[in-house]
């Protein structure tokens, strides 16, 4: 079997609900992963937004969740929170952490959650950065997975 990752409230490339962005309540939606490579240790999970501030004219690569250290029996994350115990929180582009839900600012929206079976557990990293944590799985890795979602922000009226 694949080592696949989905979630119960959008489809692949499928539109990401409003409850899950800065327009709705800012929670995680439901994440759920079958397949993982035998011999895994953790998982780490890393969200972010490759077309910000404009698809038209991306130029940089925001983030909106670091979460590493999940357990290896681990087969999904929650709506929201609490996560398993022992799963840790890196730094998103909010300078936070946790989750940060999709708000472009302009136009549609691709949000990538890349899923990393790994062969290590990392402990206490501090609240890392997408980039520290990249820097640490490096040959780590057994196997990732990847599920996008999209997001545009409602259209305002004026009346």
């Amino acid at each position: 079997m694949p080592f696949s990752l989905r979630s119960g409230a959008f489809r692949p490339l499928g539109d990401i609900p409003k409850q899950y962005t800065c327009e709705g309540h800012d929670r995680a939606p439901p994440l759920a992963w079958t397949g993982a490579p035998k011999g895994t240790k953790s998982f780490a999970l890393i969200m972010d937004d490759p077309d910000a501030p404009d698809p038209k004219a991306p130029s940089s690569v925001f983030v909106h969740w670091v979460i590493y250290d999940i357990p290896a029996k681990t087969i999904g994350l929650p709506e929201g929170e609490p996560y398993p115990p022992g799963a840790r929180q890196g730094k998103n582009d909010w300078r936070r952490s946790g989750y940060g839900g999709p708000c472009p600012p302009i136009g549609k929206h691709r949000y990538f959650f890349k899923l990393y079976a790994l062969d290590v557990l990392f402990g206490d990293m501090r609240m890392p950065t997408k980039q520290q944590l990249e820097k640490a799985m490096e040959g780590h890795i057994f196997e990732q997975t990847e599920l996008i979602g999209t997001y545009e922000k409602t259209k305002r009226t004026m009346s």
